[in-house]
């Protein structure tokens, strides 16, 4: 009404560390991104399947991107900030300062990335044991989790290892940079450490691996003291803290999440009343959240533990509190489009036309296949074009790091025409492995009617129409493009109090943008693809079997 005061908007700040770049966003309490800021990010790869990063360039373009977020805004309105990141290895000694997880003794390359594979014969040795904890990780542990790599550092770098002050998962440092304080968030510690909610550390697993000088100081250097993602930690920000982001000192501080599951705080407990969706009416627990970058994860929910085989989990309230969480992955998706279509003889052409065009090289591809579909539908275009597309390893629900991809149908043609199918068998094969793992969760006992997407892939319709059409179920888009940094926000929303719950705040800050649906009309074909699909790695397996025989 005219004359009266309207309640003065709160801001909060969500800081996303991906595998390339960081990424701030300034969120308002209806989850509407008011300001964005991106900054790259250095990765080394110094020798194959060895991927390192800096702790202390990560936390300067942290530094750099929030303070450009909020600059301008009244930082009075600014109630708190939320980190998640990538769950990647920081190392850092007694002092506090970068260690090196390299053999050259580079003490600023002090990160071991989430997608290092350097440990493998560390974590076959861990899957040997068979000890209880595996259970709780589909029954494997994979090589991107974080006791291989500790094991690798004690094995391979015993200078590093003897100068260890503190290991910590990349949102846990973060959240020590801004507070002081070293407690972990029980997302980082149950979904990549093996400490479990109810019985905390499991001191029998670390010394059968030959970890036990862990144990023997009360695990304090990977964290004897534990909080819920979105409570407060410490005090706030510290004095040096606030300098560095441009943010008042105090401001609350959010214990973090993993960047995958900020996307699934971000988009899964939307409102979802209008869309006619299976999963309205439905409890959340129908709904899974994918979230499509670099790599790929599916995040299922249950309100009981559910065991499925090949895939991580159950983690109780590792996402959202309350409930059990189970998390499906690819190790490569994006990446491997980039791969793919970067790495073919016509990537110049396609590059110079599309910069031509004035459109990305994924929109020219896209339009491409327009042009050349005639009467079919754009994916029928492969039917004698196959991808297995594990060029990574199998994250689920093989969990067989050792699995190659595969493409079956090539001919000696290397044209635009042969680029543009290659790219589409590359993602039809991304979402045959998204059906696959939804499969075995749902054979486990999961009820899933609805997809909910997002990450940098979800922004490419047609990755989204072929997981619409190959899994048979609608795919829920949400209205902000960074739902990644908006679970972040929630978090940093949680912190400062001003809502009673995470579920509250993604219930206010989760918005739907567009719902597509499958195209039943293509559902043989596609199940035709996925007979094909399975086939190829059992062939793959058939054949290293005969070789192995030598």
């Amino acid at each position: 009404m005219p004359g009266e005061k309207q309640p003065a908007v709160k801001f909060y700040v969500g800081v996303d560390v991906g595998s390339g770049s960081v990424r701030a966003a300034l969120v308002d309490g209806s989850g509407t991104v008011v300001a964005h800021a991106q900054q790259p990010i250095q990765v080394w790869e110094p020798r194959p399947e060895h991927y390192e990063q800096s702790s202390a360039d990560i936390w300067a373009a942290c530094c750099s991107v929030t303070k450009e977020v909020v600059h301008g805004v009244d930082a009075s309105l600014i109630r708190g900030i939320g980190f998640d990141a990538t769950c990647s290895l920081v190392v850092v000694d007694k002092q506090f300062q970068p260690l090196a997880v390299n053999s050259e003794g580079q003490n600023h390359r002090n990160v071991i990335m989430w997608m290092d594979h350097r440990a493998a014969s560390q974590v076959k040795r861990i899957n040997a044991t068979q000890h209880r904890v595996l259970n709780y990780v589909g029954g494997a542990m994979s090589v991107e989790m974080q006791p291989p790599k500790l094991l690798w550092i004690k094995e391979n770098l015993p200078e590093s290892w003897e100068k260890v002050g503190y290991f910590f998962d990349l949102p846990d440092f973060l959240s020590w940079k801004a507070t002081g304080v070293t407690a972990r968030s029980l997302c980082t510690v149950v979904c990549k450490w093996t400490y479990t909610s109810d019985r905390g550390w499991d001191d029998s697993f670390w010394k059968m691996i030959g970890l036990e000088d862990l144990v023997k100081d009360k695990y304090e250097k990977i964290g004897n003291h534990v909080v819920s993602p979105g409570e407060a930690v410490g005090k706030g920000l510290t004095a040096d803290a606030a300098r560095d982001l441009g943010l008042p000192e105090g401001i609350a501080v959010a214990a973090s999440l993993i960047d995958a599951h900020a996307g699934g705080l971000g988009v899964i407990g939307a409102d979802v009343k209008g869309h006619n969706l299976p999963c309205e009416n439905q409890p959340i627990t129908s709904r899974v959240a994918m979230i499509c970058g670099t790599s790929s994860c599916h995040m299922g929910i249950s309100e009981t533990p559910i065991f499925v085989p090949g895939v991580w989990g159950p983690y109780f309230s590792a996402m959202v509190p309350g409930l059990w969480l189970n998390e499906g992955g690819q190790s490569a998706t994006g990446k491997l489009i980039d791969h793919v279509v970067r790495g073919h003889a016509a990537f110049p052409e396609l590059e110079a036309k599309a910069a031509a065009s004035a459109h990305s090289i994924y929109t020219y591809l896209n339009s491409h296949l327009d042009l050349i579909k005639k009467s079919l539908p754009v994916g029928f275009l492969t039917v004698d074009l196959h991808v297995w597309p594990d060029f990574h390893g199998n994250r689920s629900p093989l969990t067989d790091l050792t699995l190659k991809g595969m493409v079956v149908g090539l001919t000696l043609s290397q044209g635009l025409d042969e680029l543009a199918l290659i790219y589409l068998a590359t993602i039809q094969a991304i979402a045959l492995g998204t059906r696959h793992i939804l499969e075995a969760m749902q054979a486990a006992g999961h009820n899933i009617t609805t997809l909910f997407l997002c990450g940098g892939l979800s922004k490419n319709p047609l990755f989204v129409q072929m997981h619409a059409d190959i899994t048979g179920k609608p795919v829920v888009l949400s209205k902000e493009v960074e739902s990644v940094l908006v679970g972040a926000a929630i978090l940093g929303a949680c912190a400062s109090g001003d809502f009673a719950s995470i579920q509250e705040a993604m219930a206010k800050m989760g918005k739907i943008g567009r719902v597509v649906q499958p195209n039943q009309e293509h559902k043989r074909f596609y199940d035709k693809k996925y007979e094909v699909f399975l086939k190829l790695v059992e062939h793959q397996r058939e054949y290293r079997s005969i070789m192995n025989s030598l």
